[in-house]
């Protein structure tokens, strides 16, 4: 063979090997979230929404099924990769307590979580039906109430701040309704029960699809009966929680709260194990903030993450791809989160 031949056949070979290789597949991330129903759904859903349509290296693959507090476990011991997470079901977990409390390795998992970042769960609310005569918290007495999903952190939280505004407690004082989030929304609207509680950012989509067939009512305290209760106080300023205050008006005429409603507001966030690798972790974080601040018109509620939230401190230290990023971006990180 000639060597022009020659040159042209290793071209053609070259050429060929090359059309054979498959393009680079995208890396698939694992991410567990809860059941539609709560902003921790829809805060996560989105994000990874947003990630995948921006790119194609990098797809994270949802599964919206379970509770947190087991997707925490599974990420641990690195069956998936991303889930919610919250600063007391991560104490819980760290210190061995709650549901964690037979579960002798829970320790030695928490070491394994990291977080990317917190993010507001919303304010709880407390969802009943204008024409229903429920007008404060007391009066779901004799009731029946879904609060959240039996064992899950919202329920926890509901039931809590239940107890220190008024003193009752689920299954004595009231029916404590047991469903899914989904089952449960569907239960309301078809007036299954009369009080129907769920976390979100206001306004909140679901709230705002139940008040666009019924006129509702949102229970809660005003800000004076807030400032003299100091167990509300109490547990708004506990670690993974705060005051959630929902503007009166904020969902137009289908809710007839004249008045701002104090509730209880918490935190939650979205963590990864130790082990995932700095790139990856700050590809993730990167690609959510910058598709977040394209995407507050079609997703208002998105305004309200903000990066100094996400690095508050939690009790979680930052897995350090995200604090790369966060000091890339000037955000300052409070002591104990590296």
């Amino acid at each position: 063979m000639s060597r022009k031949n020659l040159s042209r056949a290793l071209l053609t070979g070259a050429l060929l090997l090359t059309l054979a290789i498959p393009a680079q597949a995208a890396k698939t991330l694992k991410m567990a979230t809860i059941a539609p129903g709560s902003s921790a759904y829809l805060t996560m859903t989105t994000m990874a929404t947003m990630i995948n349509q921006a790119q194609d290296q990098l797809q994270i693959k949802v599964d919206a099924t379970g509770a947190a507090t087991k997707h925490m476990i599974d990420v641990a011991k690195g069956k998936i990769d991303l889930c919610m997470t919250n600063p007391n079901i991560y104490a819980f977990m760290k210190n061995q307590k709650a549901m964690y409390k037979k579960l002798k390795d829970a320790p030695a998992l928490a070491k394994d979580l990291r977080l990317l970042f917190w993010f507001p769960y919303g304010q709880y609310h407390f969802v009943t039906y204008a024409d229903a005569g429920i007008k404060q918290l007391k009066d779901m007495k004799g009731k029946r109430v879904f609060l959240g999903p039996p064992g899950g952190g919202a329920w926890a939280a509901a039931r809590e701040w239940v107890a220190a505004v008024t003193g009752m407690e689920p299954n004595k004082d009231f029916d404590n309704v047991k469903g899914s989030w989904s089952s449960a929304f569907q239960g309301f609207q078809d007036r299954q029960f009369d009080v129907y509680v769920a976390g979100g950012i206001a306004p909140f989509p679901t709230v705002e699809q139940l008040s666009l067939t019924n006129k509702l009512h949102l229970l809660g305290l005003t800000k004076a009966e807030y400032d003299a209760n100091p167990a509300a106080i109490k547990v708004t300023t506990k670690t993974g929680r705060e005051l959630g205050i929902i503007p009166a008006g904020i969902y137009g005429k289908g809710v007839d709260n004249t008045t701002d409603v104090y509730t209880l507001g918490s935190i939650v966030g979205v963590c990864v194990n130790q082990k995932m690798d700095e790139a990856t972790a700050y590809e993730v974080v990167k690609l959510f903030w910058e598709q977040a601040k394209k995407n507050t018109k079609t997703h208002p509620w998105l305004k309200h993450l903000t990066m100094q939230y996400a690095v508050r401190a939690g009790g979680m230290q930052l897995h350090p791809g995200a604090a790369k990023y966060y000091k890339e971006q000037g955000i300052k990180i409070p002591a104990g989160s590296e």
